[in-house]
């Protein structure tokens, strides 16, 4: 089986919908997906990822299951430089990188800070979803591996978020959800690219091919957004915070 991974083009956050350079990003991604075996498709209930994923599904006359755990990832946290709560994925290397735990794919959210902040619970509640969709799809979750029901070559295609993504392929690969927030970026619109291998048979686990793939953009001479990343060095006018 294959899956996936489609983040919003760039959005408008202030109309969770996407501005006038993130509709080309999706209409530039149709023309991508066009020719892509996709048998079912997944969408985020927020109006940035369904915007994206509009033009596909006309293209391919398909519909999307809406699912509520496609949202952004919604864990809060009072992050230590800002005294306010703020999405536990955005963090500064200072306040996290020295703290063992958030390497730890059993212990990144057993923090003080993330107990407060409920978010093993946001976390249970997302990862346990996506396994009932697998297990739908042929693929049970048994510890750390997925067990085979019924094999298959299938592509299922998710139009999400870059936090809620980070989330789903940490828990499928076994890596804290935090060292891939902070040290993965995701452009806008781009596509991440996972398979199942089965070297035994009834037993499969998931491989990331490729990452971020946003040569549709490319292709159109469309530059990726800088959506997602933060100042390349500190004395430019990019984003810092």
């Amino acid at each position: 089986m294959r899956l996936l991974f489609i983040r919003h083009g760039e959005p408008d956050y202030e109309k969770d919908s996407l501005t006038e350079k993130g509709f080309r990003e999706a209409e530039y991604l149709a023309e991508y997906l066009a020719d892509v075996k996709i048998d079912r498709c997944y969408v985020s209930p927020l109006g940035r990822a369904k915007d994206t994923a509009a033009p596909t599904l006309a293209k391919k006359q398909m519909q999307a299951v809406e699912c509520e755990w496609l949202r952004e990832f919604e864990g809060k946290v009072i992050r230590p430089d800002k005294g306010y709560s703020i999405n536990c994925w955005d963090f500064l290397p200072r306040d996290w990188t020295n703290i063992k735990e958030y390497y730890d794919k059993d212990l990144w959210a057993e923090t003080e800070l993330m107990r407060e902040g409920h978010v093993l619970e946001e976390y249970a509640w997302v990862t346990e979803s996506f396994d009932r969709l697998l297990e739908e799809n042929g693929y049970r979750r048994e510890g750390n591996f997925y067990r085979v029901k019924k094999a298959n070559r299938d592509t299922l295609a998710f139009f999400c978020h870059f936090g809620l993504e980070c989330v789903l392929l940490g828990h499928l690969i076994g890596v804290a959800p935090m060292v891939l927030w902070h040290g993965f970026c995701a452009a806008p619109s781009s596509v991440t690219t996972v398979m199942t291998e089965e070297r035994r048979e009834g037993i499969a686990s998931f491989r990331i091919s490729r990452f971020g793939e946003v040569s549709h953009l490319y292709v159109k001479g469309e530059e990726p957004s800088f959506y997602a990343r933060y100042c390349e060095t500190f004395d430019s006018d990019e984003l810092h915070d």
